[in-house]
């Protein structure tokens, strides 16, 4: 642990150094949990064939996940509450981070005794430890990096640190489909192709724990009491804004976790399962650009033509990257670029430019933002429900684009003025993370009785109390501290 420590109270120091080094290790983890995360889209419609599972049961991969935020989250807000202190401050943010990357590698490398016993439980109880360790990343590492400068940029940085998060998503399908079906494959899946990819990804994680736990970054510690019980939920606005990130959340991950399914529809893109996973590359690289072009649209430290020139450049950049690396296929022991025809991705090109215009209305603003991307995904989730071919097919996918500034703008507008109950409105935040497991499962049931397409009005909702919390739920109308 760093010798020194610092008081909560004590903020000049962390609002006026320059914290560069540690912010770019930070958002090496953000990275890490994206990827890790994607990966269930992938487990979904891999377990399907090896453990001929329906629908209901495959929405178990993020139930056993997501559901293991809520536990231990749970936990983590009784510990705190009960006794008084946050329990980060008894290891510092940088330890907390080391042993929760950790808990991640021991997580995925479970994935191996689980292939040997040929168990789909096993595989979901190692998914449950995988996400602990997720979880307890989240809580510390998103108010870190909303801590490493001047608080009217929080919110800027966690949409930086949440468009490498986002990178992890858009490569993970890529790299995942790859070693699963082809790499650790001889072409017929089994759970060997599965638990061999994973403990890969545990090594990756191990790695990263150990240098994380050797880098230099500057600690960061509470020493304010916390006041017992549930007294952070008398700020109104922390208490909304869990429900905003349970609805969030779960309409998020419930787009990704059926979209494969939606996308192999005859009706829609008629697709086999792994062209149709590559497309996931997109709806998550749609976060990436969009969490990429809000770090610099909600930035108040730059001028207004200083942000256009930015989020252009930052626009045009990640879509080249989208698509180069959905481009990038393995064929024959090899691997080959074959990238879509221009044409077949022009309604996702209109999409980016009107995510870009949404950002240029709501400059500064994370409320008004998170009022007109959610109004945007309501309508796009409208189409997808309502058409079919290549309208439903890039509405879909284009949701990505506005999801992409959910997270870090409700999460900021969350624990805005919670002063020394922050660290504890964090943990509820991550808690409410469980939504990723409920709204997917909601969905799958949806699913078997109405169709996959029907389906989709469960994020629909979601997005209808996303509108209501930018417009006011937000408000502060209580002082945490």
């Amino acid at each position: 642990m760093d010798n020194v420590s610092q008081n909560v109270s004590v903020k000049t120091d962390m609002e006026t150094k320059s914290y560069t080094g540690p912010f770019v290790t930070v958002t090496f983890l953000f990275f890490m949990w994206g990827f890790i995360t994607v990966m269930n889209d992938i487990l979904i419609n891999t377990f399907k064939g090896i453990f001929d599972l329906t629908a209901p049961q495959r929405a178990l991969v993020q139930f056993a996940f997501f559901g293991a935020f809520f536990i231990v989250s749970l936990i983590y807000f009784i510990i705190s509450s009960s006794k008084g202190r946050d329990p980060i401050n008894r290891i510092g943010y940088k330890n907390g981070m080391a042993i929760s990357l950790l808990i991640c590698g021991v997580g995925c490398i479970a994935f191996y005794p689980a292939a040997l016993l040929h168990s789909y439980t096993a595989f979901l109880t190692a998914l449950f430890v995988l996400a602990s360790g997720v979880t307890c990343l989240q809580i510390c590492a998103n108010p870190y990096a909303t801590i490493l400068g001047k608080p009217e940029s929080a919110s800027s940085r966690l949409n930086l640190a949440q468009g490498l998060n986002s990178l992890g998503t858009t490569v993970g399908p890529i790299v995942g489909t790859i070693l699963i079906y082809q790499v650790f494959s001889s072409g017929e899946l089994t759970v060997n192709s599965v638990a061999n990819t994973y403990l890969v990804y545990g090594l990756v994680f191990i790695g990263f724990s150990v240098l994380t736990f050797m880098s230099k970054m500057p600690a960061f510690k509470n020493e304010d009491t916390i006041e017992p019980g549930l007294g952070v939920l008398k700020n109104k606005h922390l208490a909304l804004g869990i429900i905003a990130i349970a609805f969030y959340v779960g309409s998020e991950v419930a787009v990704g976790s059926w979209i494969v399914e939606f996308l192999k529809e005859d009706h829609i893109g008629a697709l086999g399962e792994a062209d149709a996973s590559y497309f996931l590359s997109y709806f998550w690289g749609g976060l990436m650009l969009g969490r990429l072009i809000a770090s610099t649209s909600l930035n108040a430290e730059i001028s207004r033509y200083q942000k256009l020139i930015r989020m252009l450049v930052t626009a045009f950049g990640v879509f080249f990257l989208i698509y180069v690396v959905t481009g990038i296929k393995y064929e024959g022991g090899g691997f080959v670029f074959l990238p879509l025809d221009f044409s077949y991705i022009l309604l996702y090109l209109v999409l980016i430019a009107i995510n870009f215009l949404a950002f240029t209305i709501t400059f500064n603003n994370p409320a008004k933002a998170l009022v007109v991307f959610s109004s945007i995904n309501a309508l796009l989730l409208l189409l997808a429900i309502t058409t079919s071919g290549k309208i439903a097919f890039w509405s879909i996918i284009g949701t990505g684009l506005f999801f992409s500034i959910g997270w870090s703008n409700i999460f900021s507008l969350a624990i805005k003025g919670l002063g020394k109950f922050t660290s504890q409105g964090s943990s509820l935040l991550i808690m409410a993370i469980v939504g990723g497991a409920i709204l997917p499962g909601v969905q799958s049931f949806v699913i078997q009785s109405h169709g996959v397409q029907l389906s989709f009005i469960i994020p629909l909702l979601g997005m209808v109390y996303l509108i209501f919390y930018g417009a006011k739920g937000h408000q502060v109308t209580k002082k945490g501290s």
